[in-house]
């Protein structure tokens, strides 16, 4: 099998988070052992991090042209989470099936260190996971501003773990899965006029749609208003791109900067009242930040559960 392995960030102006412990230090330690250890094992291996980048969305397209350009089997990007010194585990993210069938196993390895169980989940809103050409996977190791994680994370563990995982011995334990909005099947009418309306989307009037169900011109002009903010085409439907900007949204996916963007990043910039390009820059982060001031939060710039809870409930 030929890997594509991603050490993330480690590219100025692509750096990793900080916490307890400097996630560059970690994924560079941690990816280095995968590739060695997949060597070891015969399978050839292209390290997709760039050696330069000029912005973090040049770093981003360098890794997957990287790997598309060599023709890798599989595409792994290793990174490690940080949020509020609380949260803690391990999360694996995929765009396909396929995707999520290698993740699982790697996630099933990596918990067995004892690390929390925080599931396989859609990782369509990652610029690596959605412009890469073949299956991939994001990992987040764990969470380096978590003392408990920290106090479990072990980089030869870890490096096992995930080559394990890849190289096919499943674990023979079922994983419950992670509940996901993402995947939420309800397209009904009264369902989309609750979303938008918990998204805070106006009809034409600039009122709060009516729940009823019936759609209608009212229910028609604020999806439209949606499709425009997150740069889908107008129609005025609820088609299956509408659907799946309205339910990444709701899935509360972390946002921060040098990591988000897309549908999710758009969204929260049309909320934050600036230019909506679906990046998270430093203008993107400083309003955040400013936001999160205005309502008593810790003004970090990251999106978590606690700020969406104030954008979306």
């Amino acid at each position: 099998m030929r890997y594509g392995i991603d050490i993330g960030h480690n590219c100025p102006p692509d750096t990793g988070a900080r916490g307890i412990k400097f996630e560059d230090n970690l994924t560079l330690d941690v990816g280095n052992r995968v590739i060695a250890k997949l060597k070891a094992l015969g399978h050839e291996v292209i390290s997709c991090k760039p050696d330069s980048a000029g912005t973090v969305r040049d770093s981003l397209s360098k890794r997957c042209s990287k790997a598309n350009s060599s023709n890798v089997g599989v595409y792994v990007s290793i990174h490690f989470n940080c949020f509020n010194g609380q949260a803690n585990g391990t999360e694996v993210f995929a765009t396909s099936e396929t995707g999520r069938k290698i993740a699982k196993p790697v996630l099933d390895e990596i918990v067995k260190l004892g690390f929390f169980n925080r599931g396989v989940k859609s990782g369509s809103h990652l610029y690596v996971l959605k412009n890469t050409d073949m299956p991939a996977i994001l990992v987040e190791g764990c969470f380096i501003d978590s003392s408990k994680d920290m106090n479990l994370f072990n980089p030869e563990a870890m490096a096992n773990a995930i080559v394990k995982g890849l190289t096919g011995k499943v674990a023979s334990a079922p994983v419950n899965p992670v509940p996901d909005e993402e995947q939420n099947v309800d397209t009904t009418v009264l369902r989309l006029q609750k979303a938008l309306n918990r998204l805070q989307i106006k009809d034409k009037n600039g009122k709060a749609l009516v729940e009823d169900g019936a759609g209608g011109a009212n229910t028609k002009s604020a999806l439209e208003k949606f499709q425009s903010i997150v740069g889908i085409q107008q129609t005025g439907i609820a088609d299956q791109a509408t659907w799946n900007a309205i339910n990444l949204i709701l899935a509360k996916r972390i946002a921060r900067p040098n990591h988000a963007g897309g549908v999710v990043v758009a969204y929260l910039q049309y909320r934050l009242g600036i230019e909506a390009d679906g990046v998270y820059g430093p203008q993107t982060e400083a309003a955040v930040k400013s936001f999160q001031q205005q309502n008593g939060l810790t003004a970090d710039g990251i999106v978590g559960p606690i700020t969406w809870q104030k954008f979306i409930g």
